[in-house]
């Protein structure tokens, strides 16, 4: 009887081990933006429960981050929210022999984030870049009280510190800006100080007010919307980009697939981003 037992487990641990050798689990991993992070650990947690043989590790650092890993061989994605550089390609080209490839997987209004309490509720452009770059100080400039203007704003590794700089600041930073780490630490500091200002991803927008923002003096001001970021008139609008060295293959493929799809994208909404579509 003893012996037949035996058997019987032997045969089970043969079946099992057998089955397992059936099941192969993939990683893929997805390194960059900031700004994309939140966005990028959602999708990876709801593609994950459908997806039981896949594991999506997703981490920040910004976007030149990313792509520096993408560029050393260490991420499968890197997410981004510019597009990569001239010189970013040229190290693809150099180490991998390949141009890589970009996908666009989403759209953000970059905010400009303002406390509640400032009576300011909308600038332009110009004003923006002004106040960025130290030609403006106070906030009676604008319109607003009588208060020295607080600067906050993201790190030099970051996309949006990128984006923002070359589409609003156009020149460089005034030193009196403060970096911070990540978007929502701009928000919560934004929160904290009346006469403060910051920019980022919209969907980081709680706790504080969006900023009306004009493309010039004689146009009107529009919040980042999903109406105004897909007819173009919210001014400081862009893509999110995922970034790989080559066409993705197997769960990567399978994983950027469903990102593009009516599911993936549905998820952009609901994190405060904007679809493609």
């Amino acid at each position: 009887m003893k012996v037949a037992k035996l058997k019987l487990a032997a045969f089970l641990v043969v079946v099992i081990a057998v089955g397992f050798s059936f099941t192969t689990v993939e990683k893929v991993t997805v390194k960059g933006s900031d700004t994309m992070v939140v966005l990028s650990q959602k999708w990876a947690e709801v593609y994950m429960q459908t997806h039981p043989n896949a594991i999506i590790q997703v981490t920040g650092g910004g976007s030149g981050v990313g792509l520096s890993a993408l560029l050393n061989g260490t991420t499968d994605i890197a997410n981004a929210s510019r597009p990569i550089k001239p010189a970013e390609v040229e190290k693809l080209v150099a180490s991998f022999k390949t141009k890589g490839i970009e996908i666009p997987c989403a759209k953000d209004g970059l905010s400009v984030f303002l406390n509640k309490a400032n009576r300011v509720s909308e600038l332009t452009i110009d004003q923006l870049g002004a106040i960025y770059s130290g030609k403006i100080t106070n906030w009676k400039e604008v319109g607003g009280d009588d208060q020295n203007i607080q600067l906050y704003g993201r790190e030099s590794s970051s996309g949006t510190f990128e984006f923002f700089k070359e589409h609003v600041v156009k020149t460089d930073f005034s030193p009196r800006c403060q970096t911070l780490p990540g978007t929502a630490a701009i928000v919560n500091a934004v929160k904290k100080d009346k006469y403060s200002i910051g920019y980022g991803g919209a969907a980081y927008a709680e706790g504080v007010k969006d900023c009306k923002v004009k493309k010039d003096a004689k146009s009107k001001g529009f919040y980042p919307t999903a109406a105004t970021i897909k007819n173009k008139t919210y001014p400081i609008s862009r893509y999110l980009y995922m970034y790989l060295r080559k066409r993705p293959t197997g769960e990567t493929k399978a994983f950027i697939d469903w990102i593009l799809s009516p599911k993936g994208q549905q998820l952009v909404v609901e994190q405060g981003y904007f679809p493609l579509k």
